[in-house]
């Protein structure tokens, strides 16, 4: 004869599962969840982290504090990244960093700079110039101050370029045109078919790159980028004609009957608002206007919001599930605020830290403070969800 335990699935008495069954927890529970529609992170969110890793780049020419820079966006961008064609142009930025830092390095040998130096790396044949261009040279000494100066400042736009180039291959740029105002709808559009451009050219090339080795074709030289340049702009006008073609089809650029007077006012208070912005953030950054500057910013950005709601009200579109800001948005945005805000903050007390010399030529240092700072910047990389593998989606 077989017992039956009380409260088991059979049981006399039990006419519903009125006791829950305890469910062990996961020991990954507190993880970052895997991504889907519903919890997607919003595409202004990396915006915001990117920015302010451009922002903390921008006051330093540390080249130990922008390669940590460059390495906290670089570590981000590989854990979070998608497989879309766009999230594949941060190695674009990267080389298009590094050929920024040549440019420079050639400039200033060529052109000479204002950096005296001791150290003399070689001398090039020096053109002699007309009066009328005195305070300019060709060639001349190269020294090693300059080159070492001329190597931070190229560093810097470098970091810049990285964590545009970061934010381009996190944020979805359809995303994030669905979360502009809609008074900015119609410019929004432009960027975002803009930024899409260049990432979808670097797939078609590594496309027919991949294509012309598989045929046992040469991918290098000068004749192969000429018969992949081809192919590319074919590609990128079949492109721009479906974009046409499907904002055409969805009534693009279709306006609401709004009253004269609203336009106007509507133009008014954006124009002035963002004079406001301008005169604000020029009494804040000036020693004479700290006075009036903090209410006049304030006062810009209330007329500017004022005027973007008016104007939303010409467009007659609606939104179809918009992206919710939610707590890991706050925390991705929030990370990178405050590697600016702290970079800003080191910039007032340890200054030659952040700006090394060169005259004397001195080895940079790594100072502990802003190191740490740029770390929090590696935040996304743990509450951001987890891109689903293609493998699970199949």
């Amino acid at each position: 004869m077989t017992s039956v335990t009380p409260g088991a699935p059979g049981a006399p008495g039990r006419t519903g599962p009125s006791v829950r069954a305890r469910v062990p927890r996961p020991r990954g529970a507190w993880r970052a969840p895997e991504a889907s529609r519903s919890n997607a992170l919003h595409a202004g969110a990396w915006w915001v982290w990117a920015l302010g890793l451009a922002t903390a780049a921008s006051r330093t020419t540390n080249p130990l504090l922008l390669g940590l820079l460059v390495g906290v966006a670089g570590y981000v961008v590989a854990a979070r990244r998608t497989d879309a064609p766009w999230a594949r142009s941060y190695g674009a930025f990267v080389k298009l960093g590094l050929f920024v830092i040549a440019v420079r390095l050639v400039f200033s040998a060529l052109l000479g700079s204002p950096i005296p130096g001791a150290h003399v790396l070689m001398t090039l044949p020096e053109v002699p110039l007309p009066d009328w261009a005195r305070g300019f040279r060709l060639g001349g000494r190269v020294t090693v101050e300059q080159l070492v100066f001329s190597f931070y400042d190229g560093a810097k736009m470098a970091a810049l370029l990285v964590c545009v180039g970061a934010a381009n291959a996190l944020a979805s740029p359809a995303r994030l045109l669905k979360s502009l105002p809609a008074a900015l709808y119609e410019a929004g559009v432009a960027v975002v078919v803009a930024m899409t451009f260049a990432p979808s050219m670097v797939a078609d090339v590594a496309r027919l790159r991949t294509a012309r080795k598989l045929r046992g074709r040469r991918a290098g030289g000068v004749k192969a980028v000429l018969q992949i340049g081809l192919p590319v702009l074919e590609g990128a006008l079949e492109r721009s004609v479906a974009v046409a073609a499907s904002m055409d089809a969805r009534g693009y650029g279709r306006r609401a009957d709004v009253p004269r007077a609203v336009q106007h006012t509507t133009t008014a208070l954006t124009l002035g608002g963002l004079l406001g912005v301008c005169a604000g953030s020029y009494g804040l950054l000036a020693a004479e206007g700290a006075g009036y500057g903090l209410p006049v910013l304030v006062g810009g950005f209330a007329a500017a919001a004022a005027g973007l709601w008016l104007g939303g009200r010409r467009q007659v579109r609606t939104r179809y599930r918009p992206d919710r800001w939610g707590v890991r948005a706050w925390l991705v945005a929030g990370s990178g605020a405050a590697v600016a805000a702290l970079m800003i903050c080191a910039g007032t007390y340890a200054p030659e830290a952040l700006q090394p010399g060169v005259v004397p030529l001195t080895a940079p240092t790594l100072p502990l403070l802003p190191a740490a700072a740029v770390l929090i910047g590696l935040l996304p990389a743990f509450v951001a969800p987890v891109p689903r593998s293609p493998a699970k989606e199949t």
